[in-house]
């Protein structure tokens, strides 16, 4: 077997493990509420609270410039370690609206050093085929997204105590798979000391700016999109009760089905280029954004359904591409931190998308609640267009 091919099987692994640990307040959000009597509203806020964890995180790591000064499976692991910890302390019996914010804020911030990091050294070991090897990677992120999902879907088997124990457990065992079988890539170049100026430097480059500015609007998106699912499909059972939906099964299944977006993507990327597949992706996405008012109203399961988990492949397959795009883009000193850094920026994006949704459903239809999504697609798209060097 080729040694570098089992390195990436290393790292999917590792980054699906630690990556379970993101939307598994989300996954048994409903159930934490009831079990500490907390309002409704939290859903928004909690979910914004880990995305707010992994800004605060990525802005430290960038102005430092650790994943390109300190070994990147080390931090990889500590991080895995640490965000398992704050992750599992949501089942304390003494927990309050304040330290369950706290909890996920803080398992945010750690999850700052395992998606980066793991895109980081996947770079560190690939130059050619980067695409692809990010396309299994995001795909594992994807999955380990939608994993607590599957898992709050058997709730005679699993309790949601029991969902942030099994995903703590994950990430611990992800960041010691990490650490003990993946050294230093051969195409790790060790960065400068902290660089207070590196958002500028990296933003000056245009090709960069570009790749940057259309992940931002694939982000403004994605996340929100990823969190409203059970939302819109709890609702949708209420509107139409002969449907009967599994909220928790269905979610994991829209979800972690655009794994596969994200290795056919990877995979297309080697014939056609990164910039042309996360184009079409992209509009994609926008398209669905844009006829989602139409189909989420059927009274159709089958076609509801079908709808979603075509939106759920195409609005997160060309994730994988822009980071490509990113990587290959950016200074090789400052790799890692250019990563990190358009990674910053989207994750902020994603707490104004996820914030808006969430006061759109105390006053919008379920079927409506997606539309303004489309913003980004729209604006992504735009920058793609205007760059034909990229």
């Amino acid at each position: 077997m080729n040694n570098n091919k089992y390195i990436l099987y290393i790292i999917v692994l590792a980054q699906f493990c630690g990556t379970s640990l993101w939307f598994a307040g989300n996954a048994v959000m409903q159930d934490v509420i009831h079990a500490f009597s907390i309002d409704d509203s939290a859903l928004g806020y909690l979910t914004s609270a880990v995305q707010l964890g992994f800004i605060l995180g990525t802005l430290i790591f960038a102005v430092l410039t650790i994943t390109d000064r300190f070994l990147p499976s080390r931090i990889f692991f500590f991080c895995a370690i640490a965000g398992a910890l704050f992750n599992l302390s949501s089942i304390w019996s003494g927990n309050t609206y304040s330290t369950l914010l706290t909890s996920r804020l803080l398992t945010g911030f750690f999850l700052a050093g395992i998606y980066p990091v793991g895109m980081k050294i996947a770079a560190d070991y690939y130059q050619k085929g980067l695409g692809k090897s990010l396309g299994f990677l995001v795909g594992a992120l994807v999955l380990g997204t939608a994993f607590p999902h599957l898992l709050k879907s058997t709730p005679d088997l699993l309790d949601w105590k029991s969902v942030m124990v099994t995903t703590s457990t994950l990430s611990a065992s992800g960041g010691l798979l990490l650490l003990l079988f993946v050294p230093k890539g051969p195409y790790h170049v060790t960065g400068a000391k902290a660089n207070l100026s590196a958002f500028i430097q990296v933003f000056s480059n245009k090709n960069y700016r570009t790749a940057a500015f259309g992940y931002f609007g694939h982000m403004w998106e994605l996340y929100a999109f990823w969190a409203f699912v059970p939302y819109v499909l709890k609702v949708y059972n209420e509107v139409e009760p002969a449907a009967n939906l599994n909220v928790s099964l269905s979610s994991f299944a829209i979800i972690g089905v655009g794994s596969l977006g994200c290795v056919f993507g990877g995979l297309l990327s080697l014939k056609y280029g990164a910039k042309r597949v996360a184009f079409i992706a992209l509009l994609t996405s926008g398209i669905c954004c844009l006829i989602s008012p139409l189909i989420i109203q059927i009274n159709t399961p089958e076609i509801v359904m079908l709808f979603l988990l075509i939106w759920g492949i195409a609005v997160v397959a060309d994730s994988p591409l822009f980071s490509t795009l990113i990587a290959q883009n950016a200074s090789p000193e400052l790799k890692g931190t250019s990563i990190t850094i358009a990674t910053t920026v989207g994750f902020l994006i994603t707490i104004f998308s996820i914030q808006l949704l969430s006061h759109l459903t105390s006053i919008f239809p379920h079927h409506l609640i997606f539309l303004p999504l489309a913003i980004g697609p729209a604006l992504g798209l735009w920058a793609l267009y205007r760059n034909k060097e990229i």
